[in-house]
């Protein structure tokens, strides 16, 4: 089957922010018709699952003002302009958990939500931790959540744990760490 073109015909901006912008693309659709598409163009992120030396996973309950909730996640925030992931995620590690860490690997990316947002959230595994200072956003609000294995998969089986980045995280670290 020949794929068809799908080089957007037009984009507007409907709306900027200080860290995305909504967009709307023009697209032609399969009998020629053209198709308004609006799209939410993010600049990228990352998520660190890391791991104590006791091996308990340390998770984060954050307020997440989209909810008006506190949910369980692993650490994670948005790339700065031409920042590389790999710095993003030692960044945030520090910010939020107060620790850092040398032993920083790529698991994977992942398109947290392909339908209507442009993401790429880069997932990272660290290890060999070490305590420092950690210095959260004026708006973060962030409880420390050590955990072990058991302890996570009952938050998910619980439905406690329903973060797409964190369960995409969990499952790359675990298939790395040999434990699946």
């Amino acid at each position: 089957m020949e794929r068809q073109d799908t080089t957007p015909k037009d984009e507007l901006v409907l709306y900027q922010s200080r860290i995305f912008k909504v967009i709307e693309r023009t697209q032609v659709g399969r009998s020629g018709k053209l198709l308004k598409r609006q799209v939410i163009k993010h600049p990228g992120a990352v998520g660190i699952v890391p791991i104590l030396s006791d091996g308990r996973v340390l998770l984060i309950k954050q307020f997440r003002v989209t909810f008006q909730d506190y949910i369980y996640e692993i650490p994670a925030g948005t790339l700065e302009p031409k920042e590389p992931p790999l710095d993003a995620a030692k960044r945030e590690l520090l910010e939020e958990t107060g620790y850092r860490s040398e032993n920083v690997q790529f698991l994977s990316s992942i398109y947290t939500s392909p339908g209507i947002l442009q993401e790429e959230l880069f997932i990272y595994l660290a290890m060999g931790l070490v305590e420092d200072k950690s210095a959260p956003e004026e708006g973060e609000l962030i409880e420390l959540m050590p955990m072990t294995w058991s302890e996570i998969d009952d938050l998910i089986e619980s439905g406690l744990l329903h973060d797409s980045k964190s369960l995409s995280g969990i499952y790359l670290a675990r298939r790395r760490l040999g434990i699946i």
